[in-house]
């Protein structure tokens, strides 16, 4: 079991006279910034009480402003931005100029699980509340814009009658645990870590032993060989391995993320079977609560602290003073033989059936379009869906004789199951449409490059992923993307600043992991951006050797190919 987390009023550990990195376990209580500090003066989970007694009654101007923006995040509430601010004002504007009287809601969605009644549900609630807004995110959750904290009240109402959440769906917190959408129905398999998963969110989702975090704790569980969560960019995954000697379980993995300063999550060598995961995980994220660095947000993450310590260290912490045990050394998984790790298309269940996944553009729906997806999924499976990690979407149980009803009915809805490279492998975040960290238009920037290459390069087949992403934080995971845009500003012909990207080349999740190439000097304007990305995947096409992926092209190209 984890230790017991630590009362500023009882330290375990004399008090020391440095501040160090604000680290409890050191005796470091003192806040040492403004978030650090309202955390302090109020648990982030307290927040619903206000919201449903006094926020929800009074309006979005009776607010307190370390609610507004902080606490409300503990139950999946960011203020969005308000419109007709341009990119070049995102890092000048106090919070307060920014702020819309609305809200981003995310839902929590762990594993990408759903029903179809609950799905019918996330689609009323966007067509009553959202203005019909919900784009599917690369963390398996739903996103609701244009939300009024009046509603807040009948709509946590709806959801929960379903048994879905937003709690802890963003804040310092355990956010959502991705897991592969076909565990426990994937014909190749290694393990169903469904249980694991399930026993974490009893223990962890909204326990307030776990609710102040220096920052967020991103978990990733799958036993699919096809590595379908990203697990090297999440602060802790469990990836499914098979031990020569005691069978499928767990490969342990820590510290991964982006933003501005990625890190690979590293493998601490340590095989996990089924039952012990979620002590495991207990152990990790007490780690993280107690060692982690709450001086300065900007090095807050785990990745962070493992940097500093090592996994040799790390592993002997977690092994000594949380879990009381060691550990068993364990292989690393396999490289997947796979290219895609979407599941998108039409793919044979272990008990005969079918799933078929399919692409919405950029992730982007509408509640609309989920009710009748919904419709579709009750007609012809049992009545699951799920989320990917990848924006996209499947539809579980599906008999061999409804796979072509079924498929059919999609593509009327333009959610394609047979998408051509661009469409299954762009992604893009959410962008200045909404988002108060972004500098550049995302969404129908990159559901336009996917129509412009598709008329363009017709004939290219190779799997291709192309992150769009609004501004450095990574939400997109840009780093990690065959094309990787930045949105920043950047100089025209006229010399005038409009929205563009930095470009990043050559990134890769999966096989041979890590991050992309940054061409000196290269940016392009998003008028530019078809016309760029279409010579770069022409030089490919002409220099590219047998079977040579793209990533691994970009990394013995000259800059001049690539510009």
């Amino acid at each position: 079991m984890a230790a017991t987390p630590q009362n500023p009023a009882t330290p375990r550990r004399k008090v020391s006279r440095h501040r160090g990195e604000g680290q409890w376990a050191a005796g470091h209580f003192t806040p040492l910034n403004g978030n650090e500090q309202f955390k302090k003066d109020d648990d982030g989970l307290n927040v619903r009480t206000r919201i449903e007694t006094i926020y929800s009654k009074r309006g979005f101007d009776s607010i307190d402003p370390n609610d507004l923006r902080g606490r409300m995040r503990w139950w999946g509430l960011y203020t969005q931005r308000k419109p007709g601010i341009d990119g070049g004002k995102t890092a000048i504007l106090e919070p307060e100029e920014l702020d819309d009287k609305y809200f981003m809601l995310r839902v929590r969605i762990d594993g990408g699980r759903l029903t179809t009644q609950q799905l019918r549900v996330i689609g009323e609630i966007s067509q009553e509340f959202a203005r019909g807004t919900a784009d599917i995110t690369d963390r398996q959750n739903v996103q609701y814009h244009w939300i009024r904290v009046e509603d807040m009240p009948e709509i946590w109402e709806r959801l929960e009658a379903v048994g879905l959440s937003t709690t802890e769906a963003c804040g310092d917190t355990p956010r959502v645990i991705i897991g592969s959408p076909v565990a426990g129905i994937a014909a190749d398999e290694i393990i169903d870590g469904t249980p694991a998963m399930e026993e974490i969110s009893r223990r962890i989702i909204g326990n307030k032993a776990f609710s102040n975090l220096p920052r967020k704790f991103k978990s990733a569980i799958s036993g699919s060989p096809l590595l379908d969560v990203a697990h090297e960019i999440n602060d802790i995954a469990f990836v499914g391995v098979r031990h020569p000697e005691h069978g499928p379980g767990f490969d342990l993995w820590v510290g991964g993320g982006l933003s501005t300063n990625p890190k690979i999550g590293q493998r601490l060598g340590a095989w996990v079977p089924l039952d012990e995961v979620a002590d495991v995980y207990e152990g990790v994220i007490s780690i993280f609560r107690d060692y982690g660095y709450r001086r300065l947000r900007t090095r807050a993450r785990l990745k962070f602290l493992l940097a500093d310590w090592g996994t040799e260290k790390f592993r002997q912490v977690l092994e000594d003073e949380y879990l009381k045990r060691k550990l068993v050394d364990g292989p690393a998984p396999d490289q997947p033989v796979a290219r895609w790790r979407d599941h998108v298309g039409v793919h044979p269940q272990n008990d005969g059936r079918y799933y078929v996944g399919f692409a919405p553009r950029v992730g982007r729906v509408d509640g609309t379009t989920l009710t009748k997806i919904a419709d579709l999924a009750e007609a012809h499976g049992s009545g699951r869906v799920r989320t990917t990690v990848e924006q996209k979407m499947i539809v579980l149980d599906v008999t061999e004789e409804q796979v072509d009803s079924l498929v059919a009915g999609l593509e009327a809805l333009d959610l394609t199951v047979n998408p051509s490279p661009f469409r299954r492998g762009t992604m893009a975040c959410t962008g200045i449409e909404y988002c108060k960290l972004a500098i550049v238009e995302t969404k129908q920037r990159g559901s336009s490059l996917i129509d412009e290459l598709e008329r363009r390069i017709p004939d290219f087949d190779e799997p291709i992923t192309i992150n769009i992403n609004g501004c450095p934080n990574a939400c997109a995971r840009i780093q990690v993307a065959d094309i990787g845009l930045k949105g920043q500003l950047v100089l025209n012909d006229a010399g005038e600043q409009v929205e563009g990207f930095q470009v990043h080349l050559g990134g890769a999740l999966g096989l041979e992991a890590g991050f992309g190439r940054k061409v000196r000097g290269l940016k392009v304007t998003s008028e530019e951006l078809p016309d760029y990305v279409e010579r770069v995947l022409k030089r490919f096409q002409e220099e590219r050797e047998d079977g040579e992926r793209f990533a691994t092209w970009v990394g013995r190209a000259s800059e001049e190919a690539l510009s």
